[in-house]
Protein backbone atom coordinates (compact mmCIF):
# COMPACT_ATOMS: atom_id res chain seq x y z
CA UNK A 1 0.00 0.00 0.00
CA UNK A 2 2.97 2.49 0.99
CA UNK A 3 4.45 1.62 -2.50
CA UNK A 4 1.89 2.29 -4.12
CA UNK A 5 1.37 5.77 -2.82
CA UNK A 6 4.58 6.67 -2.85
CA UNK A 7 4.89 5.67 -6.98
CA UNK A 8 1.43 7.30 -7.27
CA UNK A 9 3.25 10.77 -6.13
CA UNK A 10 5.87 10.24 -8.36
CA UNK A 11 4.51 9.03 -10.65
CA UNK A 12 2.39 12.09 -11.20
CA UNK A 13 5.10 14.88 -10.10
CA UNK A 14 7.41 13.79 -12.93
CA UNK A 15 4.21 13.22 -15.44
CA UNK A 16 3.45 17.10 -14.16
CA UNK A 17 6.93 18.08 -14.67
CA UNK A 18 7.21 16.89 -18.34
CA UNK A 19 4.28 18.35 -19.10
CA UNK A 20 5.08 21.56 -18.27
CA UNK A 21 8.09 21.30 -19.96
CA UNK A 22 6.83 20.03 -23.13
CA UNK A 23 4.64 22.99 -23.02
CA UNK A 24 7.18 25.84 -21.60
CA UNK A 25 10.45 24.50 -23.17
CA UNK A 26 9.55 24.65 -27.02
CA UNK A 27 12.62 25.11 -28.96
CA UNK A 28 12.36 27.08 -32.21
CA UNK A 29 13.71 25.75 -35.56
CA UNK A 30 14.92 28.14 -38.11
CA UNK A 31 13.92 26.10 -41.30
CA UNK A 32 15.69 27.99 -43.62
CA UNK A 33 19.05 27.18 -45.23
CA UNK A 34 21.76 30.48 -46.36
CA UNK A 35 23.25 27.34 -48.32
CA UNK A 36 21.84 24.58 -50.19
CA UNK A 37 24.69 21.40 -50.27
CA UNK A 38 24.71 18.53 -51.51
CA UNK A 39 23.38 15.26 -49.38
CA UNK A 40 22.75 11.40 -50.12
CA UNK A 41 19.66 9.95 -49.26
CA UNK A 42 20.10 5.81 -48.05
CA UNK A 43 17.61 3.38 -48.30
CA UNK A 44 17.86 -0.08 -46.70
CA UNK A 45 15.16 -2.25 -49.23
CA UNK A 46 14.34 -5.64 -48.75
CA UNK A 47 11.42 -7.32 -49.63
CA UNK A 48 9.26 -4.02 -50.45
CA UNK A 49 7.94 -4.26 -54.17
CA UNK A 50 4.14 -3.24 -52.58
CA UNK A 51 5.50 -0.01 -50.46
CA UNK A 52 8.78 1.14 -51.88
CA UNK A 53 7.08 3.54 -55.12
CA UNK A 54 5.13 5.84 -52.34
CA UNK A 55 8.93 6.37 -50.56
CA UNK A 56 10.96 7.37 -53.72
CA UNK A 57 7.75 9.29 -54.94
CA UNK A 58 7.87 11.33 -51.84
CA UNK A 59 11.67 11.77 -52.24
CA UNK A 60 11.13 12.73 -55.98
CA UNK A 61 8.94 15.24 -54.48
CA UNK A 62 11.22 16.95 -52.14
CA UNK A 63 11.09 20.89 -52.01
CA UNK A 64 14.88 21.08 -52.94
CA UNK A 65 16.93 21.33 -55.78
CA UNK A 66 17.31 18.20 -57.75
CA UNK A 67 20.86 18.34 -58.89
CA UNK A 68 21.71 18.66 -55.09
CA UNK A 69 20.41 15.13 -53.99
CA UNK A 70 21.80 11.98 -54.80
CA UNK A 71 19.32 8.96 -53.92
CA UNK A 72 21.04 5.37 -53.21
CA UNK A 73 18.77 2.59 -52.66
CA UNK A 74 20.34 -0.84 -51.21
CA UNK A 75 18.53 -4.06 -52.70
CA UNK A 76 19.24 -6.00 -49.45
CA UNK A 77 18.70 -9.96 -51.56
CA UNK A 78 15.18 -9.10 -51.98
CA UNK A 79 13.07 -12.47 -53.04
CA UNK A 80 10.11 -10.04 -54.89
CA UNK A 81 9.87 -7.61 -57.45
CA UNK A 82 11.64 -4.85 -55.15
CA UNK A 83 14.70 -4.19 -57.65
CA UNK A 84 12.52 -4.22 -60.89
CA UNK A 85 10.10 -1.81 -58.88
CA UNK A 86 13.29 0.63 -58.33
CA UNK A 87 14.63 0.27 -61.68
CA UNK A 88 11.37 0.96 -63.70
CA UNK A 89 11.05 3.94 -61.22
CA UNK A 90 14.73 5.18 -61.85
CA UNK A 91 15.00 5.04 -65.66
CA UNK A 92 15.76 7.97 -66.77
CA UNK A 93 17.03 9.36 -63.61
CA UNK A 94 20.73 9.81 -63.22
CA UNK A 95 20.39 11.07 -59.38
CA UNK A 96 19.21 7.57 -58.34
CA UNK A 97 21.21 4.29 -58.15
CA UNK A 98 20.22 0.82 -57.40
CA UNK A 99 23.16 -1.36 -55.52
CA UNK A 100 22.73 -4.65 -55.08
CA UNK A 101 23.95 -5.88 -51.71
CA UNK A 102 24.97 -9.59 -51.96
CA UNK A 103 27.26 -9.98 -48.78
CA UNK A 104 28.55 -8.47 -45.34
CA UNK A 105 31.10 -6.37 -44.66
CA UNK A 106 32.85 -5.98 -41.10
CA UNK A 107 30.51 -6.56 -38.31
CA UNK A 108 27.24 -5.13 -40.03
CA UNK A 109 24.51 -7.43 -40.97
CA UNK A 110 20.69 -7.01 -42.01
CA UNK A 111 19.93 -3.07 -42.80
CA UNK A 112 23.37 -1.81 -40.97
CA UNK A 113 24.95 -3.87 -43.65
CA UNK A 114 23.05 -2.30 -46.69
CA UNK A 115 23.47 0.98 -45.14
CA UNK A 116 27.54 0.24 -44.52
CA UNK A 117 27.97 -0.35 -48.32
CA UNK A 118 25.91 2.85 -49.49
CA UNK A 119 28.05 4.84 -47.72
CA UNK A 120 30.49 3.57 -49.99
CA UNK A 121 28.83 5.45 -52.98
CA UNK A 122 27.67 8.27 -51.28
CA UNK A 123 29.86 11.34 -52.61
CA UNK A 124 28.19 13.88 -50.43
CA UNK A 125 28.88 15.12 -46.71
CA UNK A 126 25.72 14.69 -45.56
CA UNK A 127 23.62 11.21 -45.27
CA UNK A 128 20.32 11.48 -44.71
CA UNK A 129 18.38 7.98 -43.80
CA UNK A 130 14.59 6.99 -44.14
CA UNK A 131 13.03 3.76 -44.85
CA UNK A 132 11.22 2.05 -48.04
CA UNK A 133 7.57 2.10 -45.91
CA UNK A 134 8.09 6.19 -44.78
CA UNK A 135 7.15 9.11 -47.10
CA UNK A 136 9.18 12.23 -45.94
CA UNK A 137 7.65 15.12 -46.06
CA UNK A 138 8.74 18.16 -49.13
CA UNK A 139 10.74 20.25 -46.40
CA UNK A 140 12.12 17.47 -44.91
CA UNK A 141 15.92 18.55 -46.32
CA UNK A 142 15.90 22.12 -45.54
CA UNK A 143 14.34 21.25 -41.89
CA UNK A 144 16.81 18.72 -41.04
CA UNK A 145 19.64 20.60 -42.30
CA UNK A 146 18.49 23.49 -40.78
CA UNK A 147 19.44 22.21 -37.18
CA UNK A 148 23.26 20.82 -38.43
CA UNK A 149 25.11 22.92 -36.80
CA UNK A 150 28.90 22.15 -36.76
CA UNK A 151 29.14 20.94 -33.25
CA UNK A 152 26.42 18.41 -34.77
CA UNK A 153 26.75 15.18 -35.62
CA UNK A 154 23.18 14.12 -35.95
CA UNK A 155 19.74 15.21 -36.58
CA UNK A 156 16.98 13.06 -35.90
CA UNK A 157 13.44 13.88 -37.37
CA UNK A 158 9.76 12.79 -36.40
CA UNK A 159 8.01 10.10 -36.90
CA UNK A 160 4.20 8.68 -36.99
CA UNK A 161 1.89 5.85 -38.73
CA UNK A 162 -0.59 6.86 -41.44
CA UNK A 163 -3.91 5.03 -42.08
CA UNK A 164 -7.28 5.48 -41.42
CA UNK A 165 -8.28 1.76 -39.32
CA UNK A 166 -8.32 2.07 -35.66
CA UNK A 167 -5.83 0.04 -34.85
CA UNK A 168 -3.32 1.97 -37.21
CA UNK A 169 -4.65 5.75 -35.67
CA UNK A 170 -3.61 4.05 -32.34
CA UNK A 171 -0.24 3.39 -32.93
CA UNK A 172 0.11 6.62 -34.91
CA UNK A 173 -0.43 8.09 -31.49
CA UNK A 174 1.26 5.79 -29.61
CA UNK A 175 4.03 7.10 -32.07
CA UNK A 176 3.76 10.57 -30.90
CA UNK A 177 3.07 10.02 -27.17
CA UNK A 178 6.55 8.12 -27.04
CA UNK A 179 8.82 10.12 -29.13
CA UNK A 180 6.75 13.50 -27.36
CA UNK A 181 8.23 12.06 -24.12
CA UNK A 182 11.63 11.63 -25.23
CA UNK A 183 11.53 14.89 -26.83
CA UNK A 184 11.43 16.90 -23.41
CA UNK A 185 14.58 15.56 -22.57
CA UNK A 186 16.14 15.86 -26.06
CA UNK A 187 14.78 19.61 -25.63
CA UNK A 188 16.79 19.97 -22.07
CA UNK A 189 19.74 18.90 -24.67
CA UNK A 190 20.34 15.49 -22.98
CA UNK A 191 21.25 12.59 -25.29
CA UNK A 192 17.96 10.36 -26.06
CA UNK A 193 18.21 8.50 -29.33
CA UNK A 194 17.74 8.45 -32.85
CA UNK A 195 15.40 7.15 -35.41
CA UNK A 196 17.05 5.43 -37.84
CA UNK A 197 13.82 6.06 -40.44
CA UNK A 198 14.12 9.83 -39.93
CA UNK A 199 17.84 10.80 -39.41
CA UNK A 200 20.96 12.80 -41.32
CA UNK A 201 24.02 11.97 -40.14
CA UNK A 202 27.34 14.39 -41.13
CA UNK A 203 30.00 11.90 -42.92
CA UNK A 204 33.00 13.42 -40.94
CA UNK A 205 31.14 11.86 -37.66
CA UNK A 206 29.76 8.97 -39.79
CA UNK A 207 33.39 8.30 -40.63
CA UNK A 208 35.21 9.09 -37.12
CA UNK A 209 33.32 6.61 -36.00
CA UNK A 210 34.22 3.64 -39.00
CA UNK A 211 30.50 3.61 -40.26
CA UNK A 212 28.59 0.71 -39.65
CA UNK A 213 30.87 -1.76 -40.06
CA UNK A 214 32.92 -0.87 -37.57
CA UNK A 215 30.48 -0.48 -34.70
CA UNK A 216 29.37 -3.98 -32.64
CA UNK A 217 26.15 -4.64 -34.28
CA UNK A 218 22.89 -4.08 -33.22
CA UNK A 219 19.30 -4.81 -34.48
CA UNK A 220 18.34 -1.54 -34.00
CA UNK A 221 21.46 0.26 -35.61
CA UNK A 222 20.41 3.53 -35.47
CA UNK A 223 20.73 3.77 -31.79
CA UNK A 224 23.87 2.02 -31.92
CA UNK A 225 25.69 4.72 -34.77
CA UNK A 226 24.43 7.40 -32.37
CA UNK A 227 25.79 6.85 -29.21
CA UNK A 228 28.95 6.22 -31.18
CA UNK A 229 28.66 9.56 -32.51
CA UNK A 230 28.06 11.20 -29.34
CA UNK A 231 30.91 9.38 -27.86
CA UNK A 232 33.18 11.10 -30.04
CA UNK A 233 32.43 14.21 -29.03
CA UNK A 234 29.44 15.22 -31.70
CA UNK A 235 26.33 17.02 -30.69
CA UNK A 236 22.66 15.94 -31.57
CA UNK A 237 19.62 17.33 -31.89
CA UNK A 238 16.27 16.02 -32.43
CA UNK A 239 13.30 17.94 -33.99
CA UNK A 240 9.30 17.76 -33.00
CA UNK A 241 8.11 19.70 -36.17
CA UNK A 242 5.52 19.04 -38.81
CA UNK A 243 8.01 20.39 -41.23
CA UNK A 244 10.48 16.90 -40.71
CA UNK A 245 7.66 14.75 -40.03
CA UNK A 246 7.48 11.11 -41.84
CA UNK A 247 4.92 8.83 -42.53
CA UNK A 248 5.50 5.30 -41.69
CA UNK A 249 2.99 2.68 -42.72
CA UNK A 250 1.27 0.37 -40.03
CA UNK A 251 2.28 -3.24 -39.23
CA UNK A 252 0.20 -5.46 -41.16
CA UNK A 253 -0.35 -7.72 -38.94
CA UNK A 254 -0.54 -7.99 -34.76
CA UNK A 255 2.30 -10.73 -35.15
CA UNK A 256 4.11 -7.77 -36.66
CA UNK A 257 3.48 -5.87 -34.43
CA UNK A 258 4.69 -7.63 -31.23
CA UNK A 259 8.00 -8.41 -33.49
CA UNK A 260 8.37 -4.45 -34.42
CA UNK A 261 8.12 -3.69 -30.65
CA UNK A 262 9.95 -6.14 -29.46
CA UNK A 263 13.17 -5.17 -31.34
CA UNK A 264 12.29 -1.40 -30.33
CA UNK A 265 12.68 -2.83 -26.63
CA UNK A 266 15.95 -4.50 -27.28
CA UNK A 267 17.23 -1.06 -28.36
CA UNK A 268 15.65 0.40 -25.47
CA UNK A 269 18.40 -1.05 -23.05
CA UNK A 270 20.95 1.30 -24.45
CA UNK A 271 18.86 4.46 -23.72
CA UNK A 272 20.10 6.56 -21.15
CA UNK A 273 19.20 5.73 -17.32
CA UNK A 274 17.21 8.89 -16.83
CA UNK A 275 14.59 7.43 -19.98
CA UNK A 276 14.71 4.19 -18.53
CA UNK A 277 13.27 5.31 -15.69
CA UNK A 278 10.95 6.89 -17.00
CA UNK A 279 9.41 4.37 -18.91
CA UNK A 280 10.05 2.25 -16.26
CA UNK A 281 7.48 4.71 -14.34
CA UNK A 282 5.12 5.31 -17.12
CA UNK A 283 4.68 1.45 -17.95
CA UNK A 284 4.79 -0.09 -14.28
CA UNK A 285 1.35 2.01 -13.54
CA UNK A 286 -1.40 -0.02 -13.40
CA UNK A 287 1.19 -3.14 -12.11
CA UNK A 288 2.37 -1.20 -8.51
CA UNK A 289 -1.04 0.51 -8.68
CA UNK A 290 -3.48 -2.55 -8.48
CA UNK A 291 -2.65 -2.88 -4.45
CA UNK A 292 -3.85 0.51 -4.28
CA UNK A 293 -7.06 -0.50 -6.04
CA UNK A 294 -7.71 -3.34 -3.53
CA UNK A 295 -7.77 -1.72 -0.54
CA UNK A 296 -9.31 1.88 -1.46
CA UNK A 297 -12.93 2.65 -2.36
CA UNK A 298 -14.01 2.93 -5.73
CA UNK A 299 -14.58 6.53 -5.60
CA UNK A 300 -10.98 6.92 -4.89
CA UNK A 301 -9.67 4.22 -7.90
CA UNK A 302 -12.09 6.05 -10.30
CA UNK A 303 -10.37 9.49 -9.47
CA UNK A 304 -7.02 8.13 -9.23
CA UNK A 305 -7.65 6.59 -12.90
CA UNK A 306 -9.40 9.56 -14.37
CA UNK A 307 -6.90 12.02 -13.00
CA UNK A 308 -4.27 9.50 -14.84
CA UNK A 309 -6.20 9.67 -18.03
CA UNK A 310 -6.68 13.37 -18.24
CA UNK A 311 -3.29 14.14 -17.31
CA UNK A 312 -1.66 11.82 -19.87
CA UNK A 313 -4.74 12.99 -22.63
CA UNK A 314 -3.82 16.62 -22.02
CA UNK A 315 0.04 15.41 -22.88
CA UNK A 316 -0.71 13.38 -26.07
CA UNK A 317 -3.16 16.11 -27.27
CA UNK A 318 -0.22 18.96 -26.93
CA UNK A 319 2.04 16.63 -28.74
CA UNK A 320 -0.29 16.17 -31.63
CA UNK A 321 -0.84 19.97 -31.59
CA UNK A 322 2.95 20.38 -32.03
CA UNK A 323 2.94 18.82 -35.29
CA UNK A 324 -0.31 20.63 -36.50
CA UNK A 325 -2.43 16.79 -35.66
CA UNK A 326 -5.43 16.56 -33.46
CA UNK A 327 -7.72 13.51 -32.30
CA UNK A 328 -11.13 12.68 -31.31
CA UNK A 329 -11.87 13.05 -27.60
CA UNK A 330 -13.08 8.96 -27.76
CA UNK A 331 -9.57 8.27 -29.52
CA UNK A 332 -7.92 9.37 -26.15
CA UNK A 333 -10.10 6.87 -24.07
CA UNK A 334 -9.31 3.97 -26.52
CA UNK A 335 -5.47 4.88 -26.50
CA UNK A 336 -5.65 4.45 -22.53
CA UNK A 337 -6.92 0.73 -23.27
CA UNK A 338 -4.82 0.44 -26.08
CA UNK A 339 -1.40 1.13 -23.83
CA UNK A 340 -2.80 -1.47 -21.07
CA UNK A 341 -3.36 -4.15 -23.06
CA UNK A 342 -0.16 -3.84 -25.24
CA UNK A 343 1.91 -3.33 -22.58
CA UNK A 344 1.26 -6.59 -20.86
CA UNK A 345 1.34 -8.70 -23.75
CA UNK A 346 4.48 -7.05 -25.00
CA UNK A 347 6.39 -7.58 -21.83
CA UNK A 348 5.54 -11.22 -21.94
CA UNK A 349 6.54 -11.31 -25.71
CA UNK A 350 9.76 -9.84 -25.06
CA UNK A 351 10.33 -12.44 -22.56
CA UNK A 352 9.64 -15.60 -24.29
CA UNK A 353 12.70 -17.01 -25.79
CA UNK A 354 11.93 -16.25 -29.50
CA UNK A 355 14.29 -14.50 -31.98
CA UNK A 356 13.29 -11.15 -33.22
CA UNK A 357 11.89 -11.52 -36.85
CA UNK A 358 13.09 -8.49 -39.09
CA UNK A 359 12.63 -8.77 -42.82
CA UNK A 360 12.40 -12.27 -42.81
CA UNK A 361 15.71 -12.80 -40.74
CA UNK A 362 16.03 -13.99 -37.20
CA UNK A 363 18.10 -12.09 -34.85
Amino acid sequence: MIVSVVYFILFFLLFLVLLLLLVFNRPKYRLRLSQQPRVSILIAARNEEHIILRCLQAIEALDYPKDKIEVLVGNDASTDNTQAVVEAFIQGKPSYRCVSITHNVGKAKGKANVLAQLAHYATSNYFFYTDADIAVPPHWIEGMLSEMRPEVGVVTGITTITGNSLFARLQAMDWLYALGLMQVVSDLKLPVTAMGNNMVLRREAYEEVGGFEKIEFSVTEDIAIFNQVLKRGWGFRNMYSQEVLALSTPATSFKQYLHQRKRWMRGSMHLPLYMVIIFILHSAYYPVLLPFFAYTSLGVATAVFTFKLLLQSLYVYVCLRRLGRTAPWWLYILFEVYLVVTSVMLIIFFFLPFKTSWKGRQY
